[in-house]
This record gives C-alpha cells, sequence and structure tokens, in this order.
C-alpha cells in the first residue's frame, strides 16, 4: 500500500470509468463546465479508466484525447487534481505534470476526511498471476517502446481495433456474486473507514465489518459521478448525473 495520505476535500468530484474516447463525448463536455467554472468541484479526483485508451509512451493515444489532456492539465493548475491510473489509462506522470498521479502499484491510496481513513484505488490491483503478469507487462516501458514502432509503421492499425471493439463493450452489465466477491478479495487484507473503488462498475455500497465498501457507478454508464459531501449527513458520496446540453 502507497502510505502518503490525501486530504479528501468537502464538495469534491469523483468520476470512475468514463471510458472516454471520441465515440463517446459526454466526458469531454462535464470537463469542459468544471474548465469554465460552470460546476466548480473543491478538488477532482480521477479514479481510472478516465480514458478508452491513454498509455503514457504511446503518440498516437495521446493525440486522439489532446483536447482532454490539455483541459485537465489546465484544471489541475487551479484545483488539485488527483490520478489514480487505471487499466486503460497509466503511465501518465509526464502527461499530467500538475497532478497528483498514482500507479497501480501504489494503490489503494491511503486518504482522510473528516477524521475518518480512506483508501482509495482504481480496482484492478491484485489478482491471479496471470492478470498480474498482463498488467506488469502492458505497463513495460520496454514493451510500450515496441508497440509505439508498431504502430507507426501499421498506421495505428492495432490501436484503431483496439478502439473499435472498447466502443462496443458493455459497462453497465451487472456482476453477479460481487459481494462475495468483494467479501473473499479485500475483508481481511484492509481496515479503514471507507474503501472506494472503480472498475466493476457496479455502483453499489456494503457494509462490512472492516470498513463500508463503496463500488463506484461508471461515468460512462449513465454519466455518474460523485460529490464529497459532509459525513455529518451520513452520506459520504451523493451521486449525481451529468446530462449534455442542448
Amino acid at each position: 500500500m502507497y502510505h502518503k495520505n490525501i486530504e479528501i476535500k468537502k464538495g469534491a468530484f469523483v468520476i470512475s470509468d468514463a471510458h472516454y474516447s471520441p465515440l463517446r463525448p459526454e466526458l469531454l463536455e462535464f470537463i469542459k463546465a468544471i474548465h469554465s467554472k460552470e460546476f466548480q468541484p473543491t478538488q477532482l479526483i480521477l479514479m481510472g479508466d478516465i480514458f478508452d485508451a491513454l498509455f503514457g509512451g504511446i503518440p498516437y493515444t495521446c493525440d486522439e484525447n489532446a483536447e482532454m489532456v490539455q483541459l485537465i492539465n489546465a484544471i489541475s493548475l487551479e484545483i488539485e487534481v488527483i490520478y489514480l491510473e487505471g487499466n486503460h489509462d497509466f503511465n501518465l506522470q509526464k502527461i499530467f505534470p500538475h497532478a497528483k498521479v498514482f500507479k497501480i502499484s501504489q494503490q489503494p491510496v491511503s486518504c482522510s476526511y473528516e477524521g475518518k481513513k480512506i483508501l482509495l484505488a482504481h480496482g484492478d490491483f491484485g489478482g491471479d498471476f496471470g492478470y498480474r503478469l498482463y498488467v506488469s507487462l502492458i505497463r513495460n516501458p520496454l514493451l510500450l517502446l515496441i508497440l509505439k514502432y508498431i504502430d507507426i509503421v501499421t498506421n495505428h492499425s492495432i490501436l484503431k481495433k483496439l478502439d473499435a471493439y472498447l466502443g462496443k463493450k458493455d459497462d453497465c452489465k451487472e456482476f453477479t456474486g460481487f459481494y462475495e466477491f468483494v467479501q473473499k478479495r479485500l475483508l481481511d487484507k484492509f481496515i479503514c473507514d471507507y474503501f472506494i473503488e472503480g472498475h466493476f462498475h457496479q455502483n453499489k455500497a456494503i457494509n462490512f465489518k472492516n470498513f463500508n465498501y463503496i463500488n463506484l457507478g461508471a461515468f460512462a454508464c449513465n454519466q455518474r459521478y460523485f460529490v464529497v459531501k459532509s459525513l455529518q449527513n451520513k452520506t459520504l458520496l451523493e451521486e449525481k448525473t451529468f446530462s449534455l446540453r442542448g
């Protein structure tokens, strides 16, 4: 676990699993609303898989997402932006130099809010040996360098096929047996007041003996995002839905 403590602020916006791409414009409009100060979060917490494909070291993915990257960078000069890397967006520190970026190896991130200990994670840490090997390989600088040149030589054909595939995925399906899955995966490993993660897109809260567990709803599914409230209201995160302006 990464032990650097982050202070979460009341009024922070929390976004997870937007899976942004040019085929999904909703997040871009939402981020524009923050940039223009139509929305004024105290802090912006990005919980991973914000982009469908943004890989540090692969220029094509940066070019495809250039407008979004520029807006987030501009916002990060005015408010604190915390970015937990996911399995679709990683090696991001150079892309977002003014944000606090946390790699998968640094998650869950220890945070505090109103005297409570909160752990934040994208959610793709752990897993079996095969998945851990995959996670390590896709973030390997040498492999990404090779992919970069393959991508250039093939006129981005691999990444274009990846974009097309990801654009067809169902981001809103129910995870059968989710309670048992979370209990087995987390319950005896962490002690905190709240454990918050994304990745699974379930939009569910579960009260365990060790902590209150929150799996965030995906922004990609109905444009859900969350606002940090005072614990005096007995609700840490208030769910909201963003609607595209006509």
